[in-house]
């Protein structure tokens, strides 16, 4: 009632609710019944998830299939399939221009075999997570074919202006999304003579959720592919849903009204279903997104500026912002679920927050040119290799696209051959999951990274991929060099072997559920970060260090002794000594009785 007044379209939206629930197997609503019973399953210490393309990870679903005992080794029970349904090769955007949202890529399979998948992954207590891309259809999707033939009923179900008055008004208010590669919110269609709004690629059409028979039949898309045995639905680009005249068209209430009718609409056919939200930006700006006790809206948000600090900490060897970034995050109500990673799909943009680093005399200009040039290897004695993504060079914006690996060293030392130098950079890459894993919420893996897969300059060889860099790390999963995971002697091995022991103590240690209360401790020393943990009376101090240099951390738990969970070493957690990219899980030890 608050988007559409008493429509005939919420009858049949309820009409269709029962047909989709009536529809979903026996199956999916065991599953249902389960979590219904045991609501924060998702916030427990036992969730760790790997996204990957399905072509580059193993061909099409039924490879995937075939590799799933693979995912398990890895200690993953939560698997996100990128991009998968049809769109058209060229205009596609990685998969976000979805020209059929009830068909998959002929290339990577059929729906009969995503519900194989899924229900594979079921078996062996794996979710599917999936995107679904709400904002816009391709220009190849059935709607926008019979709108650019004129008929009103489709062209209704996007802005469509036929003269560029409007667009105007609209431009003087919405930023641009692609300056570069897509300037403009708006395309010109000769052959129907009119505009229409286009915010990503001229090929992404904005859908227009003004009108019902929009949200109706995007619905009836999610419920669908619910019932298609998908548990965690990551809608993409949830701020941009809502348009209106006069504004910035981003983070608008109706936004919230919307993902609020999608909470509800899950809860009531497939309540085991998550919504994760895609919002770019700080922790304390989504937080309307997870909504209210009363109004809830999305399960799970990405915590996407706490990545980017990581990697500023990693080039300025200074954990200053970092720590004050965890700090908000701490502060948040315990029941909001982060979603953390180290490295996605995606570039890396530089959205930090300058105004606390202008304060120590950090502008940001220069700082995100030191950033691009040290993450490309040309400055601060830097290890790391990669590409620029998106470089304007007005503005000196610009995004950065590499692998994990290759970000902490393993290219370099590769290329180099140098043993001591590989060492170094895979104790950094180490580190660094650790620090992520004693965040709050759930870990993600990038595919790959479980094994220090390094950036892939092959697709610059393919026409299709050669002018976006991002493809630099959306390299196909290398098979052969995973043989190597049971080789302590190897890169791989060494990897995924101590991963694989953090990923134990993550799963067996409680203190690392995402209702633990968690802070940040003043270590005294620029490069080193600490942050404690407590659950139910037992408690973790974790310390890093992001220089390469051995540091001491100046920490003073004055509660009796410690034992490192990674070596089993028992000492206290004072003037912790701790060597180059380091670190230490420091549980205090039980008091005897």
């Amino acid at each position: 009632m608050e988007l559409y007044g008493n429509s005939s379209m919420f009858a049949e939206l309820c009409d269709n609710l029962y047909r989709f629930y009536e529809e979903r197997n026996k199956d999916l609503k065991e599953i249902d019944q389960n979590r219904e019973a045991c609501p924060d399953w998702y916030k427990q210490n036992d969730m760790l998830g790997m996204m990957f393309y399905i072509d580059n990870f193993a061909g099409n679903m039924k490879g995937v299939e075939s590799k799933l005992d693979y995912v398990e080794k890895s200690n993953v029970n939560y698997i996100h399939l990128m991009p998968f349904l049809d769109t058209v090769e060229g205009r596609s955007d990685g998969g976000y221009a979805v020209a059929d949202f009830r068909k998959v890529q002929e290339k990577l399979g059929t729906m009969e075999d995503l519900e194989s998948l899924t229900a594979a992954c079921h078996k062996k207590d794996i979710n599917v997570c999936m995107d679904f891309v709400m904002n816009h259809t391709s220009e190849d999707h059935e709607w926008a074919k019979k709108a650019r033939q004129g008929i009103g009923e489709y062209m209704s179900r996007y802005f469509f202006f036929d003269n560029y008055s409007i667009p105007a008004q609209y431009e003087k208010t919405v930023p641009q999304v692609f300056p570069t590669t897509a300037p403009g919110n708006f395309t010109w269609l000769p052959e129907v003579e009119h505009f229409v709004m286009t915010s990503f690629y001229p090929y992404q059409w904005d859908l227009n959720y003004k009108n019902p028979r929009v949200f109706n039949e995007m619905m009836y898309n999610f419920l669908f592919l619910a019932n298609k045995g998908i548990d965690i639905i990551r809608i993409d680009a949830v701020p941009y849903i809502w348009k209106e005249l006069n504004t910035q068209c981003r983070n608008l209430p109706q936004v919230h009204t919307i993902v609020r009718m999608m909470r509800m609409i899950g809860e009531i056919v497939c309540p085991s279903v998550l919504l994760l939200g895609e919002v770019v930006m700080e922790p304390e700006k989504v937080v309307p997104y997870f909504g209210t006790v009363e109004k809830p809206e999305c399960h799970m948000l990405y915590n996407v500026t706490t990545m980017a600090t990581t990697w500023h900490t990693v080039a300025t060897r200074d954990v200053g912002l970092l720590r004050q970034q965890l700090d908000i995050v701490n502060r948040l109500p315990k029941e909001y679920v982060f979603l953390n990673y180290l490295r996605c799909h995606d570039d890396i943009g530089w959205g930090l927050d300058y105004a606390s680093l202008l304060r120590e005399g950090i502008r940001e200009r220069p700082h995100k040119q030191y950033l691009n040039d040290y993450f490309q290897g040309y400055v601060g004695e830097s290890t790391s290799r990669g590409e620029l993504y998106n470089a304007d060079p007005i503005t000196g914006d610009a995004r950065f696209c590499g692998t994990t690996a290759s970000m902490c060293g393993i290219e370099k030392a590769g290329f180099e051959q140098d043993a001591e130098a590989m060492e170094r950079a895979i104790q950094k890459d180490i580190m660094l999951h650790a620090y992520m894993f004693m965040q709050s919420g759930i870990p993600v893996l990038y595919s790959g990274d479980e094994i220090g897969q390094v950036n892939d300059y092959t697709y610059k060889e393919d026409p299709h991929k050669a002018a976006d860099s991002r493809y630099i790390h959306r390299g196909a999963m290398r098979w052969d060099l995973a043989e190597n995971i049971t080789d302590a002697d190897t890169v791989e091995g060494k990897v995924f072997q101590r991963l694989g022991q953090l990923e134990k103590i993550r799963k067996s240690e409680k203190v690392f559920v995402s209702t633990a209360d968690t802070w940040t401790i003043e270590t005294w020393e620029a490069g080193v970060l600490s942050i404690g943990r407590y659950f139910e009376g037992e408690k973790l101090i974790g310390i890093f260090n992001f220089s390469e240099y051995d540091k001491t951390a100046w920490i003073n738990e004055e509660d009796g002794m410690y034992v490192d969970l990674i070596s089993g070493e028992k000492m206290e957690a004072r003037g912790v000594n701790i060597p180059a990219f380091g670190f230490y899980y420091l549980k205090k030890e039980a008091e005897a009785e």
